[in-house]
């Protein structure tokens, strides 16, 4: 009778209590702790700044990772985020202390697109204090909230202080917009999220890391429209028209509609900062596309740009650009800009 479950309550819960703890430890606990034990970081990985850490957990309070993972799964529809994901990504991403649980970045649901490779993908400073402002600065359609206490309004900022340029529509009408610590480490850490190759060696330009993803780039179908969606959308927008004060326009720009595609090439090769378009100063960094996008693939989001929205300038081929990027009179003209 007493091992009857009928008649025996302590029996029954007594079963079902060591039964779950059982369960958990050889499911959940052993697995975890095997896998922490084990899992080294990416060789060409680096450890987060202070700054950085600081801004990860601004990302968690904040919410962020209710609407953003970090997390690439292998699939078709996630290849523009990146490689699949490896447990080596997250192998800096430690608990605080032995009684704090590691920080929940990964996520889940998928809102928002993924930030795995957001600091490789656009690694404008001024873009995320704009976008973190106001999303729809820079990005119209997005349904992103904004976040205002992030950011102080000041009549005369100093000059160690950040001020974001907004357009006129976005911008406040009592002051100048002054980022908060808050906002900066946030930034950092989002800066920071870029994805290593997993068998890179301690440095991330090493020439095998740019032939891996080059060959990886020339697997896919190159679509020029498609190129420019996934990298250069976000600052000079679908339509090319650029953000006010912020990221120039495409179109009738002087560089994108001139017959000699040179500079066109330079500058999407080995980005561009602090250049005046137009009598228009743009302080924000465009960033270099040498190492992950092949010749065609420059020349067909150029040819893209060339031929849209209004502007008609001749098409270039593969050819071109491996004329300028293999060209070491160029190139050191480049190096001394830079």
């Amino acid at each position: 009778m007493k091992l009857n479950f009928h008649k025996n309550h302590k029996l029954l819960f007594g079963v079902v209590f060591w039964g779950f703890v059982f369960l958990s430890l050889i499911i959940a606990v052993f697995p975890a702790l095997w896998v922490q034990q084990e899992n080294e970081p990416l060789p060409a990985s680096e450890p987060m700044t202070e700054l950085e850490r600081k801004g990860m957990k601004v990302f968690i309070n904040e919410g962020c990772a209710y609407c953003h993972t970090q997390q690439v799964r292998p699939i078709e529809m996630d290849k523009n985020w990146g490689r699949p994901s490896a447990p080596g990504d997250y192998a800096r991403v430690n608990r605080p202390s032995v009684w704090r649980q590691t920080p929940a970045v990964l996520g889940s649901e998928r809102t928002g697109p993924d930030l795995t490779n957001i600091g490789k993908r656009q690694p404008s400073a001024v873009w995320h204090y704009m976008h973190l402002y106001n999303p729809r600065a820079v990005v119209e359609e997005s349904i992103m909230p904004s976040y205002p206490w992030l950011f102080e309004v000041k009549n005369d900022p100093g000059s160690d202080e950040t001020v974001v340029s907004m357009p006129d529509d976005y911008g406040s009408d009592e002051g100048q917009i002054v980022a908060t610590e808050e906002a900066k480490a946030l930034i950092a850490y989002l800066q920071s999220l870029e994805q290593v190759a997993m068998n890179a060696p301690a440095t991330s330009d090493s020439e095998e890391d740019t032939s891996e993803k080059i060959s990886e780039n020339q697997q896919k179908t190159i679509d020029g429209a498609s190129i420019y969606a996934n990298n250069c959308a976000s600052c000079h927008q679908n339509n090319g028209q650029g953000v006010q004060g912020a990221f120039p326009s495409l179109v009738d720009d002087p560089v994108v509609i001139d017959e000699d595609p040179t500079d066109h090439i330079r500058a999407v090769l080995y980005g561009m900062q602090g250049v005046s378009i137009k009598g228009e100063a743009y302080n924000g960094i465009m960033q270099p596309f040498e190492q992950t996008l092949s010749d065609e693939e420059v020349a067909a989001v150029i040819n893209h740009e060339r031929t849209n929205w209004g502007n008609d300038a001749p098409t270039i081929t593969a050819e071109d650009v491996a004329e300028v990027r293999n060209n070491d009179e160029l190139n050191e003209i480049t190096a001394e800009e830079e």
